[in-house]
C-alpha cells in the first residue's frame, strides 16, 4: 500500500512538475514497435501488478527483449487471463541499442473488459524522459475487470 501511495505520488509529480523541457518540444522519430505478452492479472480495487514479457521489433534489426512490470495505481477490480499490449516506440534518435530501452516509464490509464476488452495508455519515460510509448492498437485482454489511473512500466533488458 505504501509503495501505491508512492507511485502514485511520483507519477502525479511527473505530470504537474514544471520543467524546462516542456517549452521546448522534442523531435522523436519511430524507432520501432514494442510487443508485450502476459498471462493473469487480477485488479485489487486501488491497483495491481502484472508482469510481462516485451519485443522490441525494429525493421533491419535483430529483436530485443525485455521484461516489464506494469503497476496500476487507480481504480482496478477483476481478473484477466491474458494481456497483449503495442506501442510504437518514439525516441530522439533513429536508432536504439540492445538494452536501450529498459527503464520506467509513467502515465495514464483506462481499460475494461466482459469476455474480450480493450484498452489503451501512453507513456513518457527512458533516458532522461526522452522516449515515449504510443499505442499503436488498443490493449487486447481476456476476463472480466475496469480500470482507470496511473501507470508505471518498468523495462529492463530480458533474454
Amino acid at each position: 500500500m505504501r509503495r501505491s501511495l508512492l507511485l502514485a505520488a511520483l507519477a502525479a509529480s511527473f505530470f504537474a512538475a514544471p520543467s524546462s523541457h516542456a517549452q521546448e518540444p522534442m523531435d522523436r522519430v519511430q524507432v520501432g514497435v514494442l510487443e508485450c505478452r502476459g498471462g493473469a492479472s487480477i485488479g485489487f480495487v486501488v491497483g495491481s501488478v502484472t508482469n510481462l514479457g516485451c519485443v522490441l521489433r525494429v525493421e533491419g534489426y535483430p529483436e530485443d527483449r525485455y521484461i516489464a512490470t506494469i503497476r496500476k495505481v487507480g481504480l482496478d477490480l477483476g481478473i484477466t487471463q491474458e494481456t497483449a499490449l503495442a506501442w510504437g516506440v518514439y525516441a530522439p534518435v533513429a536508432h536504439l541499442g540492445p538494452g536501450d530501452l529498459a527503464g520506467d516509464y509513467a502515465g495514464a490509464q483506462g481499460s475494461a473488459s466482459l469476455g474480450v476488452g480493450a484498452g489503451g495508455n501512453v507513456l513518457v519515460g527512458g533516458s532522461n524522459n526522452s522516449i515515449a510509448l504510443q499505442p499503436l492498437s488498443l490493449q487486447g485482454q481476456v476476463g472480466v475487470n475496469v480500470a482507470a489511473g496511473l501507470e508505471s512500466l518498468e523495462l529492463r533488458p530480458g533474454r
